[in-house]
């Protein structure tokens, strides 16, 4: 057991300098030997546990994908725990929820800057397209749900579908603004942008 323990701790090591490398550097300057250098490991180690570059990257980005799933899952299960509350209450919850995904800290930050490699990358990389599509599609799942409560249970199906991409839409724009372009849309100006649409939707 604490061999198994020691291995997988070791990984999620691996995974972290893969993250430092590809935020500081970009993801196109991660290599085996890149990370093993800013893992503090021989080549030989790192490969003990990572066969290969394309096996290393399916599991980071694997991780990551995993990371933001749950943080969202555990904010969803605060808010049901919750019930029924005023609509103002569920614009603020829903804005908390989907502000996940947004850089408003340094972890967040990195973490959406290396996604955005990380979905760039997939699209000439099979082997971590169906992460990538994934990714978007529990976007698009969690942005239903949020529409679907703050828009009631009168509105129609299509309504529902056409705002939920109008949602998604506003999440990733706000997203990939903020992360590359700092200095033009702030991270608290996206979080209010945020929550006015969500305002406006809940009316």
């Amino acid at each position: 057991m604490p061999r198994k323990v020691d291995a997988e701790a070791r990984r999620r090591d691996v995974v972290a300098a893969l993250f430092r490398v590809a935020e500081r550097d970009g993801l196109a300057r991660v290599s085996l030997r890149t990370v093993a250098d800013e893992a503090g490991l021989n080549l030989g180690s790192l490969r003990h546990y990572f066969a290969s570059q394309q096996e290393l990257m399916r599991f980071a980005m694997q991780a990551m994908v995993d990371r933001v799933g749950d943080r969202l899952q555990a904010r969803v299960d605060r808010i049901r725990a919750l019930g029924d509350l005023p609509a103002a209450d569920r614009v603020e919850q829903a804005t908390d929820l989907l502000a996940e995904l947004l850089p408003l800290d340094d972890e967040r930050r990195a973490e959406l800057t290396v996604f955005l490699d990380f979905t760039a990358h997939a699209r000439t990389h099979p082997e971590l397209r169906d992460l990538a599509v994934r990714a978007a599609t529990g976007s698009r799942s969690l942005a239903r749900r949020v529409v679907a409560r703050l828009a009631g249970d009168s509105t129609p199906a299509d309504e529902i579908e056409l705002q939920t991409e109008r949602l998604v839409s506003l999440v990733d724009g706000l997203g990939v603004n903020a992360t590359l372009y700092p200095e033009v849309l702030t991270a608290p100006r996206a979080r209010e942008v945020l929550h006015a649409h969500l305002t406006a939707l809940a009316r």
